[in-house]
């Protein structure tokens, strides 16, 4: 896990140009295929642990007359960066272009190893286009080969073999490269396997539960294909042997997201496949934004609706979840928690709380540091994460995100929000959640294509009633008329403040600007002012949602008032007078097209900044934070600046 501390910026990158990530200074053309290249030097560091002085970008070669340039060449600690010397050579391709395409292809690289008398591995890539192909250059009865395998080696690590991987070799995912992997994988299923995307996805999302499992509680890998594993048949149904078995513990250990006798099916040869693009990586100790990524990425593709109503932007989550500042002993719910965001963010939130407070006890015991915050992790997620929704499978798609974001899913059920408490299942209504929720964090469903017009439910909710307008009292009054339906956001509200600690519990609910300023919805703006005082009115930016759906939203921050106040307001005909923080997100990092978008300086080139990140790593099994410095663009984005705002802005209230 990184924690990033930004220092003073102090590089300027010209329009239109990228910081090349190797040297640190060369500006090259922001492409497609640049970015993949990029991405790639970057997993080549991070992950594979070469060198940034082994590493040669843009690589001239000599092959007959020819003189072609490899994206990345990498050659032995201290030698002089020549062909003769080269090891592996690395093809980045745009995402459109194809392995079989004949000129920028596969063939382009073969031709290339083929070229370099001591170059061993090859890797051909199209990043987010998901293929990656490596070959391994042997030569045979005199001949020269280049035959497939399943990765390139990591620095110092042996050729291709059947050894199993430790647990401390294991790396956590850094930028986009769990992206590219996880879409690699999904697209190998669809595309070997004959199963359609969505079911492609199930299957992909059980072999992330075995690999959490096997990081979790085996004392050995098993989640691993050896590279003798990976053809033919016996090799691979070695492996498949493996994960059947693994995948037998995880159905035992989550009954509510596995069905008894339910297996993983996919051929021993596609299984091998995916289990080796994904056994180099840590998913446990990957940063939550590389794993919310990737995540949303594969979710997104196959559950989404068309107007994207699934996902809050990880951005308006922090913002919402530092505002709040959860602690470890308040209890948090989202309602309609969809993939588990709001959630995900509240937890990790906390557990960056606990870290820090056992490591400054601990100080060099890691290892007894990190059990105890594992402990203390393990309490928070089974007693304080609560997650509802009426949608059975991003109940399982949440469960699986809390679950590779240390573990929550215990706390994750499928119900109906709205409906009357007594329908829901006997685990949630036994926690008592109305009136006993500390925060609530929440992006309902709204729209008039999806009301609510169950009688049941709409007499239930005040905001279910028909609401009189006195014009010359200016005053709503709620009548005992129900209305035919209504958008579930309204009746969201008044349940979101149900679920409260009157006169503490507080809310933070993504609203559609029509229920702020719609003169019909008068009535919901009073009872609103009646049961809660507003301590925060925060205008998102109309491209927030972009590029799934174009709404105008705002993030409304409520505490709910105790049954006194509301009672003595009510007998003295008015509300108090109090402050309340407004801000305007005009900056949310993204373009309406979902291109993310950087800061800049007057004459429109991005700014770059020095960041520190405390980094995990292993020595000898043993785990050991390290400082280190990267650089990166600084995204365009004031949603982190107006927390920080809102909460200086809380303290002097109080």
């Amino acid at each position: 896990m990184a924690t990033p501390t930004p220092t003073v910026a102090a590089i300027i990158v010209e329009q239109g140009k990228i910081l090349d990530f190797i040297d640190g200074s060369t500006q090259r053309r922001e492409t497609p295929e640049e970015y993949v290249r990029q991405e790639i030097a970057k997993s080549l560091v991070r992950e594979y642990g070469y060198a940034k002085a082994q590493i040669a970008v843009e690589f001239t070669l000599r092959i007959g007359t020819r003189k072609p340039r490899a994206d990345l060449v990498i050659f032995p600690p201290g030698s002089a960066h020549k062909q003769e010397h080269a090891q592996i050579i690395i093809e980045c391709k745009a995402p459109t272009v194809k392995a079989a395409d004949k000129n920028d292809g596969v063939g382009q690289l073969q031709s290339y190893m083929a070229a370099c008398p001591n170059v061993t591995y090859g890797m051909w890539t199209n990043g987010v286009g998901g293929e990656r192909e490596c070959y391994r250059r042997i030569v045979k009865g005199g001949k020269i080969e280049i035959v497939p395998v399943g990765d390139i080696p990591k620095f110092g690590g042996d050729d291709e073999g059947n050894d199993r991987p430790k647990f401390d070799q294991l790396k956590p995912a850094t930028s986009d490269a769990l992206l590219f992997a996880f879409r690699r994988c999904h697209n190998y299923i669809a595309g070997n396997q004959g199963l359609q995307k969505p079911q492609a996805f199930w299957e992909l999302l059980k072999l992330i539960f075995c690999k959490i499992h096997d990081e979790r509680h085996n004392d050995v890998v098993e989640f691993y294909a050896g590279g003798d594993e990976r053809h033919g048949v016996n090799g691979p149904m070695k492996v498949k042997k493996r994960i059947d078995d693994l995948f037998a513990r995880v159905r035992d250990d989550y009954p509510s997201i596995f069905r008894k006798g339910e297996s993983i099916e996919l051929q021993p040869v596609v299984l091998a496949y995916l289990v080796a693009q994904l056994q180099m990586y840590s998913l446990l100790e990957s940063d939550i934004d590389v794993k919310g990524r990737a995540y949303e990425e594969i979710v997104g593709s196959n559950l989404r609706g068309d107007r994207g109503e699934f996902f809050t932007p990880r951005n308006v989550c922090a913002m919402a979840v530092a505002m709040l500042d959860p602690g470890e002993k308040q209890v948090i719910i989202d309602p309609a928690c969809g993939t588990g965001g709001f959630l995900i963010t509240s937890m990790n939130h906390v557990i960056e709380k606990i870290r820090a407070a056992e490591l400054a006890k601990w100080g060099h015991k890691i290892d007894r540091a990190e059990r105890a915050v594992r402990e203390r992790i393990r309490k928070f997620a089974e007693n304080f994460i609560i997650g509802l929704d009426f949608n059975p499978e991003l109940v399982k798609a949440s469960k699986m995100n809390m679950v590779m974001n240390n573990d929550g899913a215990g706390g994750l059920y499928q119900a109906n929000s709205l409906a009357d408490p007594m329908t829901w299942d006997d685990d949630i209504r036994k926690q008592g959640l109305l009136g006993n929720v500390d925060l609530l964090f929440t992006n309902p469903p709204f729209g008039s294509k999806i009301p609510v017009d169950a009688p049941a439910i709409l007499e239930k909710y005040d905001l279910g009633h028909v609401w009189s307008y006195d014009a010359s009292k200016d005053v709503w009054t709620k009548t005992n008329a129900i209305h035919k339906s209504q958008p579930p956001e309204i009746l969201f509200i008044e349940r979101c403040v149900r679920f409260l600690k009157p006169g503490v519990g507080r809310c933070a609910i993504v609203l559609p600007d029509g229920i702020l300023g719609s003169p019909g919805l008068g009535y919901v703006r009073e009872w609103i002012l009646r049961h809660t005082r507003v301590l925060a009115s925060i205008d998102l930016h109309p491209d927030t949602f972009q590029p799934f759906v174009s709404i105008q939203t705002s993030v409304l921050v409520l505490q709910r008032k105790s049954e006194e106040l509301i009672a003595i307001e009510q007998a003295a005909g008015k509300l108090n007078d109090y402050q309340v923080f407004m801000a305007v997100a005009n900056h949310v990092g993204h373009d309406k097209r979902g291109n993310v978008m950087y800061v800049r300086d007057k004459k429109g080139n991005e700014i770059v900044e020095e960041i520190k990140e405390k980094v995990k790593e292993w020595e000898d099994g043993t785990p050991v934070y390290r400082t280190q410095l990267s650089r990166r663009k600084v995204i365009d984005d004031n949603t982190q600046q107006i927390a920080q705002e809102f909460r200086k802005w809380l303290s002097e209230q109080d």
